[in-house]
């Protein structure tokens, strides 16, 4: 049986993460700074990775063959952009310097579609869409700046170790967690529904998202992958269609004019973020989508409805 240690692990993201990890048999240590109920199978650690001598001391106590590192400011302009640049680094890199320097041999750092650069106040003009993993990042705030050093950090780490150490980075979509799909407000403080019936809420984000427990299932086969894939990649996680009733062909040039033409091939349900390579490297896909998981929740959404 594995040890993986995962940081944030009482996130939205965190507790789906662990608990996949708990359900394929892994001995999972829950690290993170604030409490959490957590999955009851799971040993609980709260720690202020910001310090490092303390990630050092979490790390050697428990000594995890994986590391998982999700733990950040996990809002874009959630914080003062110095304190996003600050913490989400310093978290990253105590993080993974502590598991290199004592042993672990697998390492996952989360960083997030936003390194792309969508959205920025300059105006934006994708390579390609769908996108993948070959477009070049152009980060343009802290928190997407932060996670491209995440990502770096990883690779820094197989330029240090070789292939003695397995490192990735996933960039998850949208995390919607369970109680989200049955009315809970997400992180933007509105509801699933109202991100569907109103485009402008989840244009930002290119309508994209991913159920959190589909980021716990593809923690669980990244980890088991690791070590005979191609070392210190990246790969974009996201649902296989889009937050949305109508196609991103017609909707994406509503919001970013210069995707026009880009986008005609978006068309039915198609999402803006390919997941291909996770598909082809791994042998991972998602099993939840929006209209399954909402159908599912029909007599709350009436009421939401009424209010």
């Amino acid at each position: 049986m594995a040890r993986v240690l995962v940081t944030g692990s009482s996130g939205r993201l965190g507790r789906s993460v662990v608990q996949a990890l708990v359900d394929a048999g892994s001995e999972v240590v829950a690290v993170d700074s604030a409490t959490s109920p957590g999955s009851p199978a799971a040993s609980t650690e709260r720690v202020d990775l910001t310090d490092i001598g303390s990630c050092y001391a979490v790390i050697a106590k428990h000594r995890p063959d994986a590391v998982v590192h999700l733990a950040a400011i996990a809002v874009p302009f959630s914080a003062p952009e110095h304190v996003i640049l600050r913490t989400n680094t310093l978290l990253a890199f105590n993080v993974v310097r502590a598991a290199v320097d004592l042993g672990t041999t697998r390492i996952v750092t989360a960083s997030s579609p936003t390194v792309i650069g969508y959205g920025s106040p300059a105006g934006w003009t994708p390579e390609r869409l769908p996108l993948d993993e070959r477009v070049t990042p152009k980060p343009w705030n802290a928190y997407a700046l932060s996670k491209l050093f995440a990502e770096q950090l990883t690779a820094s780490v197989a330029a240090e170790r070789g292939d003695d150490i397995a490192v990735a980075a996933f960039r998850p979509c949208y995390v919607i967690s369970p109680e989200e799909w049955r009315g809970a407000l997400t992180q933007q403080g509105h509801t699933v529904h109202e991100r569907i019936a109103r485009p402008e809420l989840a244009a930002p984000s290119l309508f994209n998202y991913l159920d959190a427990r589909d980021a716990g299932a593809f923690v669980v086969r990244l980890l088991e992958a690791m070590g005979g894939v191609e070392n210190a990649q990246s790969y974009f996680v996201g649902a296989s269609d889009a937050l949305a009733e109508r196609p991103l062909a017609e909707l994406l040039p509503e919001f970013f004019p210069a995707t026009t033409g880009l986008a005609a091939e978006l068309t039915g349900d198609r999402p803006a973020f390919s997941i291909g390579k996770a598909e082809r490297l791994l042998g991972w896909r998602p099993t939840h989508r929006w209209r399954t998981e909402l159908t599912s929740s029909t007599p709350l959404l009436d009421r939401l409805e009424t209010v």
